[in-house]
């Protein structure tokens, strides 16, 4: 007899990998401990990319024939997924599942997991109440340290935290750019295939966007050409911070003006640094701190460390803080130059409903109170909670992927 499918709810407070191991081990009054599951979850993916790494071992074939490190997140998400299919277990804890995924793509996957879920136990752990898969009508959500069964999810609703004014930068900034980023017809192919087509897009300072697309459309083909690490950008028509591409410009002249947010910074990161080194560290464009800072990059450190709530803890270990406190840290070390740019890719995967309102309120102040632009990327709309001005969105073709400002 099929076990029933059941949805755990948990915050980033809780420590996930202890609630994977009381599943497995036939907690909560539901058996597993005598039976052959899979996890589908960062954590497994992470195995297997430090696998790939150490011992070249590819267990994971992506759709691309990549290896799990060198493809995008939703391309290892659909190879993982399919791995565990093909090992029949007879039941799947899936963990966070629609990150990283487009919306065809999660569409798709609960499909996938519907049909699954006829001869397979489906157990979601899950941080987002919008995520909840809607076959499971059994929901467990922590309440005085205690899994208890509830008929819906309750939210916490967050009050404004973030009272403070935002820190102001080291120097005052005396270079306007009139264009930020512009690309003029820009093309781009690998041999026979071609990833985007004629791209033309503007971004202008101050100026708040938000680029959506399918996974493998070339939204990270456009932010490397944007962070100057592609190559394939010279010979294109494109001008970053008043700089025509291939015209002399070193690459750190494009990064001293862009301040850059992706999950991917920390894959793997294991040193024990600060919370407050890791912020002065964005002055350096470093991750960890190599050098002395001045007392004036002290000070703004120290300001942005109090506007997050975090200046009374700053000598404790980075790796220390929940998932949302890293993002919130990670942020400040981008923004503490104040940039001309801040890219944030994919910034709220991983987070809980009250880390996803707490930093989207730093996002919405770092674009109201400064003259940062910000280029947000994402699969998916935090329509209550981010509100960008402007939306790039690039469309998949077998002919390479066309973009339009909608």
């Amino acid at each position: 007899m099929l076990i029933p499918h059941v949805s755990f709810y948990i915050s980033n407070k809780e420590d996930k990998g202890q609630v994977i191991e009381s599943i497995q081990k036939g907690n909560f009054d539901i058996n597993f401990s005598n039976l052959k599951g899979a996890l589908f979850s960062e954590i497994t993916l992470n195995k297997f990319i430090q696998e790939e790494i150490r011992h070249e071992q590819f267990d994971v074939e992506t759709i691309h024939k990549n290896s799990l490190k060198q493809a995008s997140e939703g391309e290892r998400k659909k190879a993982l997924l399919k791995h565990i299919i093909a090992l029949n277990p007879e039941y799947i804890i899936v963990d966070n599942v629609f990150d990283s995924l487009d919306v065809e793509s999660q569409s798709a996957i609960v499909q996938t997991l519907l049909q699954l879920s006829k001869t397979i136990t489906i157990v979601q752990i899950l941080t987002r109440k919008r995520d909840l898969l809607p076959f499971i009508e059994n929901i467990f959500q922590l309440k005085n340290k205690i899994f208890k069964k509830i008929e819906s999810i309750e939210t916490a609703s967050t009050n404004k935290i973030l009272i403070q004014d935002l820190p102001n930068p080291e120097k005052l900034v005396t270079k306007v750019f009139k264009s930020l980023v512009k690309f003029n017809e820009v093309t781009i192919k690998y041999g026979e295939r071609v990833i985007v087509k004629d791209i033309c897009w503007e971004i202008k300072s101050g100026e708040f966007w938000q680029l959506i697309g399918p996974n493998g459309s070339g939204k990270s083909t456009l932010i490397t050409l944007i962070t100057g690490d592609n190559p394939k950008a010279y010979g294109q028509d494109i001008v970053l911070f008043g700089m025509q591409k291939g015209s002399g410009e070193r690459v750190w002249d494009i990064k001293n003006n862009i301040g850059h947010f992706s999950a991917e910074i920390l894959r793997g990161f294991r040193r024990l640094d600060s919370i407050e080194k890791m912020i002065l560290s964005g002055f350096y464009d470093s991750i960890g701190l190599y050098r002395f800072p001045t007392e004036r990059q002290k000070f703004i450190a120290h300001d942005w460390l109090k506007l997050l709530g975090l200046f009374e803890v700053k000598h404790k270990d980075f790796l220390s803080l929940s998932v949302g406190q890293q993002r919130l840290v990670l942020i400040a070390r981008a923004m503490v130059k104040h940039p001309p740019l801040l890219i944030l890719d994919e910034p709220t995967n991983g987070l809980d409903d009250a880390d996803a309102q707490i930093f989207s309120e730093l996002v919405n102040k770092i674009a109201s109170e400064s003259k940062t632009a910000i280029l947000y990327v994402s699969h998916r709309k935090e329509e209550s909670l981010l509100n960008p001005d402007y939306v790039f969105e690039l469309t998949a073709s077998k002919f390479g992927s066309t973009g339009k400002v909608l």
